[in-house]
């Protein structure tokens, strides 16, 4: 209010407040110390750390299954952690079949899930069962996320205890970081454990489903109040928009659907989020505080419902509901996808294309090296290799059934100049390499230069003894810039996924091996689209995201080698070693030198 003491309700009002919370804190939750954990402590919990140990602690108890949930809890959150994926392949194959719970899982995401999957079977009534339980979570986990904003908070520019800002500044300083995070409420509720990015769309997500599902029970008010309700989200979505129209004409004559309004919580949340929205916008302008308003109901996120249609649905009315019947949009790239260009070199065959293959920017090609070539490229293998090479030193990385081992082209050329393998052979892993980056960038019609961004030389060994009942892979599905994320039919585009990664390649050796068989899969990491059988000379090339999980069956007799090349299209992450590389070959070239006419010490300049 105006004038002298104006200000006293206001106060009046925050003092009641904080006295009614903490005279509600110590009776039920104990002293400060037992429930106001140190900022380390809390990052431990986020992390999922006491699961790591619990781990451990089952196994001690010989609780298997236990410490099979343990550290599937823990890898959930934690999904680059390779000792944990190690011990889960472990308790697969010791086991069996596990079903691993995640203990922490989120009830209204697990929910979302469900009822996803029950609608793509087309079993709508369960699908809404099961989508309104995922609704009725989120907004109470909405509510509890926005209480523990209210909570200490971090100041990111200035200590507390050293700030010596007004009353009005340090009131604002601190409801600023905690309007923030309770802006962030929508990401937070979206994003699953272990990832950085949310699920797009995610809360109008839950009313478009139900929309369409309500309308396929005949329950046709429930239909047009969801698809109100995902308007408030996005209202100038125009299939929504004619869908609402057909079902306020299914209406018509029985219920005024001017009557029918959006849902009560879903305008609540808007209009508290966009009130949100505008004062940490007016803070930024007027108080100097950094914002930028992210958007948070991206619309790349849609329903899809390639599965999910009817064959019937050409018998529904020319005017009935639009139904999008192709996938998920993905973002757009930054480039043109082609394919189809020259291969470079007149002995390369052509075998199949991305439609053959059953997707997207994939190619495979025969004859890119000669038998010979192979059975040189093998020998060099076997005098240069490393167990666990390129993963710390891990030999069995991927599976326990198999030893992995591994080269790069700077080694190979550094054991060649030093006379350890012939040079000649050590140059031909770098020259088989560039053959194949060039065929790559020309097959698909790329206007930029493609740089390696990791070439490996690499054999995997079945061990004997233990190929009985295998039932893993010798390396698990999964995406070369994103990670692979099967049950939201997602790939996060995150660290500590490779996402500077543009194009993947692997040039094989030998085909003298059982098992071995390179698989492209869908999303779900399941339902396989293609499998090709290595061989000598054969080479399967493709876009490094999401369009094309994949992975390796198990190798179950013999070595199975390979040349695996990664590349990119941003010289910022050029591989290192393979400038390098191209600085030694371009020593050796210069008039055939040897080491002791070069006058330097191989160990050093390389």
């Amino acid at each position: 209010g105006p004038g002298s003491g104006g200000d006293l309700p206001f106060f009046g009002s925050v003092l009641r407040r904080a006295d009614c919370v903490r005279r509600c804190e110590e009776p039920r939750l104990g002293a400060v110390s037992r429930h106001r954990a140190a900022e380390e402590v809390r990052a431990d919990f986020q992390r999922r750390v006491p699961y790591s140990y619990l781990q451990r602690v089952y196994i001690q108890l010989n609780k298997l299954e236990e410490a099979a949930n343990a550290a599937h809890t823990f890898f959930m959150a934690n999904p680059e952690h390779m000792e944990i994926q190690q011990d889960l392949e472990n308790y697969k194959s010791t086991a069996g079949k596990v079903s691993l719970i995640d203990w922490e899982a989120r009830q209204h995401m697990e929910d979302y899930s469900a009822g996803v999957r029950h609608y793509d079977k087309e079993e709508y009534e369960l699908a809404i069962e099961f989508l309104e339980r995922a609704l009725k979570g989120y907004y109470s986990e909405d509510e509890d996320c926005q209480v523990m904003c209210e909570g200490p908070q971090r100041f990111e520019e200035h200590e507390y205890l050293d700030y010596k800002a007004g009353l009005y500044e340090a009131i604002a300083d601190h409801y600023m970081q905690v309007l923030a995070c309770k802006h962030d409420c929508v990401r937070e509720l979206a994003t699953r454990s272990g990832r950085i990015s949310p699920i797009e769309n995610f809360l109008p997500l839950h009313y478009d489903y139900l929309q369409f599902a309500y309308y396929r029970v005949g329950d046709y008010v429930k239909a047009l109040e969801c698809a109100k309700s995902y308007l408030l989200f996005h209202p100038d979505d125009e299939d929504v928009l004619e869908n609402a129209g057909y079902y306020e004409g299914l209406l018509e004559g029985a219920v005024d659907p001017a009557t029918i309004k959006p849902r009560k919580e879903a305008r609540a949340l808007l209009r508290r989020h966009k009130l949100e929205s505008h004062l940490l916008q007016v803070a930024a302008a007027g108080l100097g505080y950094a914002y930028t308003e992210p958007n948070y109901w991206n619309r790349y996120g849609a329903r899809q419902d390639e599965h999910s249609v009817p064959s019937s649905i050409s018998s529904e009315p020319e005017d009935g509901p639009r139904l999008s019947l192709t996938k998920k949009p993905m973002p757009k790239p930054d480039r043109e996808l082609k394919e189809g260009g020259p291969l470079l070199y007149s002995d390369v065959k052509f075998v199949y294309n991305s439609q053959q293959l059953n997707g997207t920017q994939r190619v495979l090609l025969d004859n890119v090296i000669s038998e010979e070539q192979c059975r040189e490229l093998h020998r060099v293998a076997s005098g240069i290799m490393l167990a666990g090479d390129g993963y710390r030193g891990k030999t069995s990385p991927h599976t326990p059934n198999e030893r992995f081992e591994g080269a790069t082209v700077l080694k190979a050329l550094k054991y060649g100049y030093e006379g350890r393998v012939p040079l000649k052979s050590a140059r031909l892993f770098y020259d088989i390499s560039e053959k194949a980056r060039r065929i790559v960038q020309s097959y698909f019609l790329l206007n930029s230069t493609l740089y390696f961004s990791y070439t490996h030389l690499v054999c995997r060994t079945a061990l004997s003894g233990q190929q009985e009942r295998r039932n893993d892979l010798s390396h698990p599905i999964h995406a070369d810039n994103c990670l692979l994320d099967p049950e939201a039919n997602e790939c996060w585009k995150e660290p500590p996924a490779y996402t500077f990664r543009d194009y993947s390649a692997l040039l094989y050796m030998n085909a003298d091996f059982e098992g071995g068989e390179f698989i492209f899969t869908e999303m779900d990491a399941k339902t396989v689209t293609a499998s090709i059988k290595p061989k000598c000379g054969r080479m399967i090339s493709f876009s490094s995201g999401g369009e094309n999980p994949h992975g390796v069956k198990a190798v179950t007799k013999g070595q199975r080698c390979a040349v695996a090349l990664w590349f990119t299209l941003d010289p910022l992450y050029r591989e290192l070693e393979r400038i390098q590389a191209d600085e030694v070959i371009a020593m050796l070239d210069q008039e055939h030198l040897g080491p002791s006419e070069m006058n330097i010490n191989p160990k050093d300049e390389l």
